[in-house]
C-alpha cells in the first residue's frame, strides 16, 4: 500500500480550470466514494480550497489507481481528461507525504504561510469520514499533517511574517479604492483574545479558532470610515469580517444563506470591536445593500454566481465607487461587473498576479520558510521510518504463525509417540516448547523491525521471508485481518 497524490493548484493551472475542477458538498462526497470503490484504491481524502483541488489515496497499484482517480475527476467535473492531465501533478509515496505536509504548513499556498489551510485540511478529514473513504492509513497521515502544520506555525511564526489571502486581497482592494495601504498591515487575523473570547461563526465549526488565526500585528486602521458588505459566514468570511472590523471599518454588514450564522457573526463583531456598527441582512436582500457600501467581500462556497452583472447594475442607485473582493472558487461575482461605471473587481487571478509582482521576500520571511522546510523534511523522515517498521509487522506475524504451526505439529507427534504422558508432564513440555520458540524469535523480530525503519528497510523484510521460507501471500493476508491484543503485544 502506498500514498498517491493527484491535484491541480494555482501553481499548475489557470484559475479558470481551478474553478471547473472545484467540488463542494455532496458532489465532493460522491466523487470520493466512487474513487474509493475503484480497483487498487483503498482510501481517499480530498483537499479542496480556492487555490487547489487535491486527491490523496491509499493505493495498491500506481497506474490503475491514478487512472481511476483522474478519470473520475474528469467525469464529475466535465473537464476533458487530456486538459486535466496537462495541468495536473502527481506525487507518489514519500513525495506525496512531503507534498501534503508542505500544503498543511502553508508552503504551497498562493500566500506562503497563510494559516487557513489547517482548517481546510481538518475539514477535508471530516468530509472523508462522512463519505466513508477514510481508514487507518490516510487518517493517520491527515492527523500527522495537522500536527506538522501546527508545529511549523508555532515554532517558526511563518504566518506572522507575511500576509494571508484576506490580507493580500484587502491590500489590492484598498489600492483600487484609493485608501492608503500600510506596509505593516499584512497579517489580517483578529487578536488571540478576540478569537478566544468571541468565537466567530464558521471558525468554531472547523475546530479551535487559534488553529486558523494568529496574533494581530499593529495596524493604523486603513479602513476607517469605509462601509463593508461580507457575503458568507464561513471561516474565510468570518476572518474577513474580523479583519475589516479591526482595521477600522465604519460599518460591517453580513449576509449568509443561514441567517442565524450571519446574526451571530454580526453580534460577535459588535462585542469585540465596539463602537463598530455591524448588522445581518437576509442573503436574498444582499444586493439591496450595494448602494450603501464601498467594499464587498465574498467567499460563500456557492457553485453558481451570487451576484451577476445585471443584478449589480439594477441594485446600484448611486455612482459612488464600489470594489468587489471575490475570494471564492468558483467565483461568486460575475466578472462582467468590471464593465459597470465606478465598479471594480479583485479576484483570485488578481491576487495571483499581485503575489508574482511582490518581489523578493523579507529576510524574516525567508528564514521562516527555510525553517519550515526543515521541519517538513524531518517529519517526512519520521513518517517514513514508522511506515517501514509498520510494513514489516505482517511478515513478523507470519513468522510467528509458522513457528506456532511447527510447534503444534511436533506436540501432536509427541502425543502419538508417548500416549502415557500424564497431563502435568504434557503441560510442562508444551510450556517449555513455547518458551523456547518465544525466546528464539524475540530478538530477531525486534531487530528486523528496527532495521526496517532505516534505509533499504524492505530488504530486511525480504530476507526474513527468504530465510524462513514464508509465503508472501500468507504475510499479506495477515495484514488484512484483525490481530488479537496478545499478538500485537508479542510483535512489540
Amino acid at each position: 500500500m502506498s500514498v498517491l497524490a493527484v491535484g491541480v493548484s494555482h501553481r499548475s493551472s489557470p484559475v479558470a480550470l481551478l474553478e471547473r475542477v472545484a467540488l463542494e458538498g455532496q458532489a465532493r462526497l460522491k466523487v470520493m466514494s466512487e474513487m474509493a470503490s475503484a480497483p487498487s484504491v483503498n482510501e481517499v481524502l480530498m483537499v479542496s480550497t480556492c487555490n487547489r483541488t487535491e486527491i490523496y489515496a491509499d493505493v495498491e497499484k500506481f497506474h490503475p489507481a491514478m487512472a481511476a482517480v483522474t478519470e473520475l475527476l474528469s467525469w464529475h467535473t466535465g473537464v476533458p481528461l487530456s486538459e486535466l492531465t496537462r495541468h495536473a501533478y502527481v506525487h507518489y509515496e514519500e513525495r506525496a507525504v512531503q507534498h501534503l505536509f508542505s500544503v498543511a504548513c502553508g508552503l504551497d499556498s498562493m500566500v506562503v504561510g497563510e494559516g487557513q489551510i489547517l482548517g481546510q485540511v481538518r475539514n477535508a478529514i471530516k468530509d472523508a469520514q462522512q463519505a466513508g473513504t477514510l481508514d487507518r492509513v490516510l487518517n493517520d497521515l491527515g492527523q500527522r499533517a495537522l500536527r506538522v502544520g501546527k508545529r511549523a506555525h508555532t515554532d517558526t511564526h511563518l504566518d506572522h511574517a507575511g500576509a494571508d489571502m484576506v490580507g493580500l486581497g484587502l491590500d489590492v482592494a484598498l489600492r483600487r479604492i484609493g485608501a492608503p495601504v500600510p506596509e505593516a498591515a499584512h497579517a489580517s487575523e483578529p487578536s488571540a483574545d478576540t478569537a478566544a473570547g468571541c468565537p466567530v461563526a464558521g471558525m468554531a465549526e472547523s475546530g479551535d479558532p487559534a488553529d486558523e488565526v494568529g496574533a494581530a500585528l499593529p495596524d493604523p486602521r486603513p479602513l476607517t470610515g469605509l462601509r463593508v458588505l461580507v457575503l458568507g459566514a464561513g471561516s474565510m468570511s468570518a476572518l474577513a469580517a474580523n479583519t475589516v472590523a479591526r482595521q477600522g471599518a465604519g460599518q460591517v454588514t453580513v449576509a449568509n444563506r443561514t441567517h442565524e450564522r450571519a446574526e451571530r457573526l454580526a453580534e460577535c463583531l459588535t462585542e469585540a470591536y465596539e463602537p463598530i456598527r455591524s448588522r445581518a441582512v437576509p442573503f436574498d436582500s444582499a444586493a439591496e445593500v450595494l448602494s450603501e457600501v464601498d467594499l464587498v467581500i465574498s467567499c460563500t462556497g456557492a457553485q453558481g454566481l451570487v451576484l451577476d452583472r445585471d443584478g449589480v447594475e439594477r441594485a446600484r442607485s448611486t455612482a459612488r465607487p464600489l470594489v468587489f473582493l471575490d475570494l471564492a472558487l468558483p467565483h461568486d461575482i460575475d466578472p462582467g461587473v468590471r464593465e459597470l461605471p465606478g465598479v471594480d473587481l479583485v479576484d483570485i487571478e488578481d491576487l495571483r498576479r499581485a503575489v508574482a509582482e511582490r518581489g523578493d521576500e523579507s529576510a524574516e520571511r525567508a528564514g521562516a520558510i527555510s525553517l519550515v522546510r526543515g521541519i517538513v523534511d524531518e517529519e517526512v523522515d519520521e513518517y517514513r521510518s514508522g511506515r517501514r517498521a509498520e510494513l514489516v509487522a505482517p511478515t513478523v506475524v507470519a513468522l510467528r504463525d509458522k513457528a506456532r504451526t511447527v510447534m503444534e505439529s511436533e506436540l501432536s507427534r509427541l502425543e502419538g509417540r508417548l500416549p502415557e504422558l500424564d497431563d502435568k508432564t504434557r503441560g510442562e513440555v508444551t510450556y517449555a516448547m513455547r518458551r523456547v520458540v518465544e525466546k528464539l524469535l524475540h530478538q530477531p523480530t525486534v531487530r528486523v523491525k528496527e532495521l526496517a525503519a532505516g534505509p533499504d528497510g524492505h530488504s530486511y523484510e525480504a530476507a526474513l521471508r527468504e530465510l524462513f521460507d514464508l509465503d508472501p501471500a500468507t504475510a499479506d493476508a495477515v495484514s488484512r485481518v484483525e490481530r488479537t491484543p496478545g499478538e500485537q503485544a508479542r510483535e512489540g
